[in-house]
């Protein structure tokens, strides 16, 4: 299937070369019969042999000339099924060969036949296709017009073909696919004759969606504060320039647009370092009893101003492997939103537990953020970790917020294989809890 064209398999050329060559043989022998017949005569007219054995060489002759077409017959279908075994396996081979190369690519991948039925196919395609199945045309499998015309025209014209599918159900998937004609020489119809390959652009797309939505929510996160500072600076050199309490005023505001603006940028500065760093698994021992403790020092002054009293229970004695810069910035960025989101005069509590995990082995860091706050609506949630993502913009600015504190904790967690779980209920409070993997030395 797979060989050149001269290889032994069973296309009606190599068949007729194998009847010719037999065909042959059978007239050579026969002229041989004819000329031995002769020579016989011959030997009897002149006294060269008696007619007895001249008697008998011809019956024998004869004998010989009467089988030896079926005799050559016979042969001719020894070698014609002999070629087909050798096809059979080559096409079997062929075969198997395929079925490893599809079955090893990566991407979602199928292979139809020159009536675009499917012949094989990988994993990867079920994840797609839930309905791919050999033998199975590739119109029950997929209703897609795209891929249909592609696979059309592809196996009229013989041309690379390539195709965009954008699925919603069950989840929403954009890929792009490529249908190639495998251009075999002297095929049959049963052969291979297209490779369709998909690849996923879903995580591509979103990562492009989500880098726009990056640049124009930080430029308007800019330009508010810019704006401001312009305003005021303008107003100070022109209506306000011999008006101490104004400046007084404006210069006051001024600054807060200055520490908001320095905010976000040093919150952007550190969301793109941890991005640099993403692939790299800190080792580092940190004990987080000591973080906790550090940050509760380091926000006791923000609670108070809240009226917020800030609790934190024992810590179970217990190393990570981390940062200790970023898990600093990431319980800071946690306890300081449950003091100011939470409830005026209310009360956040920090906690620690240690857990087991399933293999025994291995024990597991579990840190709870909880706030008596008016709490988070359930469609909030999923978001929450979102850049520039706020459940209550005003609140968000009016507390100092940059819409990025969640996000920056979603990274560094990943970083150090951690979780993050939100649960809220409105007019109750939300807890936040941690889980990180504990260093076994």
């Amino acid at each position: 299937m797979l060989g050149s064209p001269d290889a032994g398999d069973d296309n009606p050329r190599n068949i007729l070369n194998v009847v010719h060559a037999a065909r042959s043989n059978v007239i050579a022998r026969r002229a041989l019969l004819s000329a031995a017949a002769v020579l016989t005569a011959a030997f009897v007219v002149w006294g060269g042999l008696t007619p007895l054995a001249a008697l008998i060489g011809l019956v024998a002759l004869l004998v010989w000339s009467a089988f030896w077409p079926l005799l050559s017959s016979s042969s001719v279908m020894a070698q014609y099924e002999a070629q087909l075994k050798a096809a059979e396996a080559v096409r079997a081979a062929g075969a198997r060969i395929w079925t490893r190369i599809v079955s090893n690519l990566p991407d979602p991948a199928i292979v139809l036949d020159a009536e675009g039925t499917i012949l094989s196919f990988n994993p990867a395609a079920l994840d797609v296709f839930s309905g791919c199945a050999a033998g199975r045309h590739i119109s029950q499998v997929t209703r897609a017009p795209e891929l249909l015309t592609a696979v059309s025209e592809a196996i009229v014209t013989q041309d690379v073909q390539s195709c965009r599918l954008d699925f919603k159900v069950p989840v929403d998937r954009s890929l792009v696919g490529t249908v190639a004609p495998l251009m075999l020489t002297e095929s049959e119809p049963l052969d291979p004759h297209l490779l369709i390959v998909l690849r996923d652009l879903t995580e591509q797309d979103r990562l492009v969606r989500m880098r726009a939505d990056f640049v124009a929510n930080a430029s308007h996160e800019l330009r508010t504060p810019l704006a401001s500072l312009k305003g005021f600076v303008e107003t100070l050199q022109d209506a306000a320039k011999e008006d101490p309490d104004a400046r007084d005023r404006f210069l006051k505001i001024m600054l807060q647009q200055a520490e908001r603006m320095a905010r976000l940028i040093d919150d952007l500065l550190s969301l793109s370092r941890i991005e640099m760093h993403a692939h790299v698994v800190p080792r580092e021992r940190v004990d987080i009893g000591a973080i906790i403790t550090h940050v509760a020092q380091t926000l006791a002054t923000i609670a108070d101003d809240k009226q917020v009293t800030l609790d934190t229970q024992s810590i179970p004695e217990a190393n990570v492997s981390g940062d200790r810069d970023e898990l600093i910035q990431v319980f800071q960025n946690l306890i300081e939103n449950a003091i100011k989101y939470g409830r005026k005069g209310g009360r956040v509590v920090v906690s620690g537990r240690l857990v087991a995990t399933p293999d025994a082995n291995n024990k597991k860091l579990i840190i709870e953020i909880i706030d008596d706050g008016p709490g988070i609506a359930p469609e909030h949630l999923p978001r929450l970790t979102e850049r520039f993502y706020r459940v209550n913009a005003a609140q968000s600015r009016n507390v100092g917020g940059t819409g990025l504190g969640l996000a920056i904790v979603k990274h560094v967690l990943n970083r150090h294989q951690a979780d993050l779980q939100v649960d809220s209920t409105l007019g109750q409070g939300s807890t936040f809890r941690v889980t990180l993997p504990v260093r076994r030395n």
